[in-house]
């Protein structure tokens, strides 16, 4: 009878210490992925293993936060007094660049403008529908154009046509909503790009087909794989 229970006993035993061990491998897994992660994640969402790697753009962002305060006018619409997603309406035509709103905390503060890309200042300028606006020479995507920063407070730009702007540097910041800073505009940023080596700062054209001389903005906002 000794022998029977102890050939019984012995294959459990080896079933329990078998389990055991496969536990502590599972929890020691469990652990090591919980260390595994950086501390600074520990309170934001984890972005899956295949885009772990960080975001970046064919172009400097012009503002912070940019492809999110795209809620008005984006590039192309058609506009005219009353019939616009701004009230009220002062122009008519086709959208020549896009637009970037800003939040009601930020009315009063200022908000930084940065180069999209590196190029000369080509124009500083006060001008009607804009307020301080300046201009740049770019290549961006192998093609050479101009780049259009509107309703800019035009005091804080210091540097000066013909001199250099690199791409992330802050060029100035936005104009006091409704002020000769922005011509009476609400405050945002009208940021255009316009195809060649001329700089054109028009904000509407009078057809869709003029809108093949600019570029969406947009277009170079879209993440990139590194």
């Amino acid at each position: 009878m000794k022998k029977i229970i102890l050939l019984i006993a012995l294959p459990v035993v080896a079933i329990v210490v078998t389990a055991g061990a496969l536990l502590y491998t599972l929890n020691g897994l469990n652990r090591n992925t919980t260390l595994a992660e950086p501390a600074a994640n520990k309170n934001v969402a984890v972005a899956p293993s295949a885009t772990r790697a960080a975001l970046r753009y064919a172009i400097t962002e012009p503002i912070a936060n940019a492809p999110g305060r795209v809620t008005k006018k984006p590039f192309g619409i058609y506009v005219r007094p009353g019939f616009s997603p701004v009230s009220p309406e002062r122009f008519t035509g086709y959208h020549t660049g896009v637009d970037f709103e800003t939040t009601i905390p930020e009315q009063n503060i200022d908000v930084p403008i940065s180069a999209i890309c590196s190029g000369k200042l080509l124009v500083k300028e006060w001008a009607s529908g804009y307020g301080g606006v300046i201009n740049e020479s770019c290549t961006i995507a192998g093609q050479k154009v101009t780049v259009t920063y509107g309703h800019l407070r035009l005091a804080s730009v210091s540097k000066k046509v013909g001199q250099t702007l690199a791409a992330g540097e802050q060029i100035g910041v936005l104009g006091k909503g409704y002020s000769t800073e922005t011509d009476g505009e609400r405050k945002h940023l009208h940021l255009g790009i316009h195809k060649g080596a001329t700089p054109v700062v028009t904000g509407y054209v009078a057809t869709a087909a003029q809108l093949k001389q600019w570029v969406n903005v947009m277009d170079y906002l879209k993440p990139l794989n590194n």
